[in-house]
């Protein structure tokens, strides 16, 4: 509740600072095009999240980045529709961070485990490589 009095603020401020910039038509349609880049984001949601679950089985995305990821692309989504500048904006950052998590954003923790045993090993996995000395214990003797 103590967010919602300056977001509204904050919300007709820009509105109205880039409504006075770009006139009456241009604002309208700046409102038509977000809502519409929102609907189509949100009705092709479940394609992204879906690549993003393949991401996190492939193991390149973690389990939190899936989450934050798959959360960020919905808000963005459901900002662009709400009408405002403001809104568009924290849109577009969440977008963005959910873009940033799906490509490399993050390190993944699971390795690939194709990659392990395909590396250059010499030997086996499963022998221990040691050094025996032999200490000679009998000395020398002269003739």
């Amino acid at each position: 509740m103590l967010f919602i009095i300056p977001y509204f603020l904050l919300e007709l401020y820009f509105s109205l600072a880039v409504g006075s910039h770009i006139g009456f038509m241009g604002s309208v349609i700046w409102i038509l095009v977000s809502f519409m880049i929102g609907m189509a984001l949100l009705q092709n949601a479940h394609i992204t999240i879906m690549k993003s679950f393949s991401s996190l089985a492939e193991g390149r995305l973690n389990g939190k980045s899936f989450h934050d990821a798959s959360t960020a692309y919905l808000l963005g989504a459901i900002l662009l529709i709400i009408p405002g500048v403001f809104s568009d904006f924290l849109g577009v950052i969440a977008l963005l961070y959910s873009l940033y998590l799906q490509f490399g954003g993050t390190i993944p923790s699971v390795k690939n485990k194709t990659n392990i045993k395909n590396s250059n090993k010499q030997g086996d996995d499963n022998v221990i490589d040691v050094e025996i000395i032999e200490c000679d214990t009998i000395s020398n003797t002269k003739s």
